[in-house]
């Protein structure tokens, strides 16, 4: 009349639950994406993400040392510009904002984990991923312009010092001609992290006030539509072949079955980025005290790791581990 199987015998206990734990996470499953801003004096709060700065270039390296001693072992760079143009010519120049940072970043902590993002749109008076052209009458982000300003966007990164470089702009082919550049300037030992299946996602309107980038229409022509399934495989499958050396889902939550689905496809390393949309939903809930604030964060990154995510990008990294969430 009552059960053999009692599979709440190993949860009587928080030792018992914990020997048995099936996902963890751990300080090298984290990246903590960080904006870095020029011509500032002081951080500055950005109100779309509570507890999130633009840290100034010129206190980069005071945060970098406080970011490695609260246990962070990679960061991704994005850069605030206030030297915008119609191509985002600032990344290519070895004295630009992308180049500082990660030198600052690098050199301050050596055995810091320092990616790069590589896009445009950050550093584009329209804030668009790439070159502005018109075909058929309608202007439109040009891909294949675009893939030859990237191709030195990344070496400017690599000569930087980046350990990791990391396209985000959804350019057809960039993987292929990212590794071209960076062999031919000598930095074949430079891993790329394919932002290899990034949806044109509502969860990004966080980071674009977070980023300073004030964009004129939208991605979807280059992004992907989020209700696209097989052909997030697709786009993932395609960076591997072209010469990835990790790959991407960018948004998270919304997108565990993707996730899963590319697991199930490849042995790659697979990273997944919690955006600022999921990050601010979380918070704006905690502070009205809808929600346990560490409780969910434990769970939406386990929830990652357990639809086969080895890398987590989260706002909540630094946090975390500094918290013991």
């Amino acid at each position: 009349m009552f059960p053999t199987t009692r599979l709440r015998r190993l949860r009587r206990s928080d030792a018992l639950r914990s020997l048995v734990r099936e996902t963890t996470i751990t300080p090298h499953d984290l990246i903590l994406p960080i904006f870095v801003e020029e011509g500032i004096d002081s951080s500055v709060l950005i109100a779309e993400m509570p507890g999130v700065s633009r840290i100034p270039e010129a206190q980069l390296a005071r945060e970098i040392e406080a970011i490695a001693r609260d246990g962070v072992r990679a960061v991704m760079l994005f850069g605030i510009s206030h030297h915008k143009d119609g191509t985002g010519s600032d990344t290519l120049d070895a004295d630009g904002l992308l180049a500082r940072m990660t030198r600052t970043a690098k050199s301050t902590v050596p055995e810091l984990v320092v990616m790069t993002d590589n896009c445009f749109c950050e550093y584009t008076d329209h804030g668009h991923c790439g070159v502005i052209g018109y075909a058929g009458g309608e202007a439109q982000v040009l891909n294949d312009p675009t893939l030859k300003n990237l191709a030195r966007q990344v070496v400017i990164a690599a000569d930087a010092g980046a350990d990791v470089i990391a396209p985000s702009g959804m350019m057809d082919g960039q993987i292929g001609v990212i590794r071209s550049a960076l062999d031919g300037a000598g930095h074949a030992s430079v891993p790329i992290m394919a932002y290899s299946t990034k949806f044109a996602s509502a969860f990004y309107g966080p980071f674009r006030a977070a980023s300073g980038c004030d964009l004129q229409g939208d991605r979807k022509t280059y992004q992907m539509d989020p209700m696209n399934g097989r052909e997030a495989v697709r786009e993932s499958l395609e960076d591997e072949a072209e010469g990835a050396d990790m790959l991407m889902v960018k948004p998270g939550l919304a997108y565990l079955d993707v996730l899963a689905s590319i697991r199930a496809r490849t042995l790659m390393p697979l990273a997944v980025y919690q955006v600022s949309g999921e990050y601010a939903m979380i918070k704006f809930a905690a502070q009205a005290g809808a929600l346990d604030e560490q409780r969910v964060v434990r769970e939406t990154l386990g929830a990652f790791k357990r639809a086969g995510a080895d890398l987590i990008l989260s706002y909540f990294a630094r946090d975390v581990l500094r918290e013991g969430f």
